[in-house]
């Protein structure tokens, strides 16, 4: 299989000199439509729902805490009132969702499905990174469970009502942080997931990314037939939360100085966000059949890693997925 990752491609240069493919004025209108943002009650989660709310979709925020979804309910009302005038009032509810529990993952699911609604947009945006090493309440190891894991359980868990509810779309946050998925273990360590020794906190987050395209590219071959459009989205050098746990892997210096080169250098969320709304939202996503793909900002897309476009690999953690959901999942 022939090398490839971001530095490789003319495809990736390219977009540090073109204009931005997407924007928000290009968002169409979305009454009408229901959608699930996982994390939503900050950085790129919260500046995706403000964007969607905004546009007329009825927006559930899964979020595990209640409280913090509510406060960004109230923000994302104001935001949207302040900054798109003639816009209806937001439609914007609370779901709650743990991604650290599979059992909590299908209950959210469940919650879902109770209120009897399409489900036409599932942007599961929620995500760790390079925190310390840690098992879930199901005994795997956290960025693992949280970034793939609980997503997994929860997409499947709607997945009759998004195919119900075509033409619809599911977006699954990645990042080109999944070239350092530990290549040397085949990208993804299925035997030894949980030995801490095998890997590092920047290994296993690109472990986790490189599992979302793995599940990206699985599911949609399974929606070949459907018009679900299933895409994977790398939002790009962002300023959220997702760096608090940097210090802890690289010392507090490095910590201080990342946080610093982030907030003079890093895109806003409402920018960053641009690219999974594209692939939520575009129009062109539905009328040129794009599915399987993987974006990077803006709106761009480049092929991910060989180990992401290894079928072989796409399968085993699709059997693997599998087999622990049913494992874990009490209910």
């Amino acid at each position: 299989m022939a090398f490839t990752n971001s530095l490789t491609q003319l495809a990736f240069w390219k977009t540090f000199v073109t204009p931005n493919r997407y924007s928000h004025d290009q968002i169409p209108d979305l009454t009408g439509k229901v959608a699930i943002v996982t994390g939503a009650n900050t950085g790129l989660g919260y500046a995706t729902t403000v964007a969607l709310a905004a546009h007329g979709a009825h927006v559930f925020l899964a979020c595990r805490n209640k409280q913090r979804a509510e406060d960004a309910i109230t923000r994302v009302t104001a935001e949207v009132k302040e900054t798109y005038p003639n816009a209806a009032a937001p439609k914007l509810e609370f779901l709650e969702l743990d991604l650290n529990d599979m059992t909590k993952s299908r209950q959210a699911s469940q919650e879902f499905l109770k209120k009897g609604l399409p489900l036409h947009i599932l942007i599961n945006n929620s995500g760790i990174m390079m925190c310390p090493f840690a098992l879930s309440a199901d005994g795997i190891e956290t960025q693992f469970a949280v970034n793939h894991m609980g997503h997994f359980v929860f997409t499947l868990g709607l997945l009759d009502k998004i195919k119900e509810s075509q033409p619809s779309r599911i977006v699954n946050l990645s990042s080109n942080g999944h070239e350092m998925a530990p290549a040397h273990l085949g990208g993804i360590d299925f035997d030894t997931l949980n030995d801490p020794t095998k890997t590092n906190a920047s290994t296993r987050y690109g472990r986790s990314k490189l599992a979302n395209i793995l599940f990206t590219k699985a599911l949609s071959r399974r929606l070949a037939n459907e018009r679900v459009y299933v895409n994977a989205a790398h939002p790009g050098f962002v300023s959220t939360e997702l760096i608090r746990h940097t210090g802890d892997e690289f010392g507090s210096l490095m910590g201080t100085v990342a946080e610093k080169v982030t907030r003079i250098v890093a895109m806003s969320p409402k920018v960053g966000a641009l690219t999974e709304l594209y692939v939520a939202t575009s129009p062109e996503i539905e009328n040129n059949d794009v599915r399987g793909r993987y974006f990077i900002p803006i709106a761009n897309e480049i092929q991910p890693s060989a180990l992401a476009r290894d079928e072989e690999l796409q399968e085993k953690l699709w059997t693997f997925s599998e087999n622990l959901m049913n494992e874990k999942v009490k209910v």
